[in-house]
């Protein structure tokens, strides 16, 4: 069998590999392989090949595959504005009615409104913000704690 067909059969499996393992090192591996049958059918002699897989290998292993983990483990993105108060919670310092009433969230006062139109809540509560809206906080209150 000719040394061009060992490498393509190398590089399929390779292939075939890193469909099921997903750490982007098989395929970098199947590449060098797929080079390496190039090689191979130009009549590069088999010490040459084994350089050129060697070298394929080590240049896509140590440049490309730290390259590809950066691009796939992307921090989340972070919120922010207004949008990255929702979840906060927040010190009610003016009853809060469907209708009004104050909080602070974080170092700031806001104007809010409760979630639930059926909801009173008492100043010194703390509530969790579920919305902004324009520039008023809709909240509900946190559950209490059983002691």
């Amino acid at each position: 069998m000719e040394s061009w067909i060992v490498w393509l059969i190398l590089a399929a499996v390779l292939g075939v590999a890193e469909i099921f393992t997903l750490t982007a090192a098989l395929g970098l591996l199947s590449a060098a392989a797929l080079l390496t049958a190039g090689a191979a059918l130009i009549g590069l002699p088999v010490g040459f090949q084994l350089a050129v897989f060697a070298a394929a290998s080590t240049a896509g292993l140590a440049v490309a595959r730290p390259l590809a983990q950066r691009l796939i483990r992307q921090p989340p993105l972070r919120r922010f504005g207004v949008s990255a108060l929702v979840g906060k919670p927040a010190y009610v310092t003016s009853q809060v009615t469907a209708h009004g009433g104050r909080v602070r969230i974080g170092g700031e006062e806001w104007s809010a409104r409760a979630y639930d139109d059926t909801l009173v809540i008492p100043a010194g509560a703390t509530v969790d913000v579920i919305e902004i809206e324009g520039a008023t906080a809709l909240v509900y209150p946190r559950e209490r704690e059983h002691g």
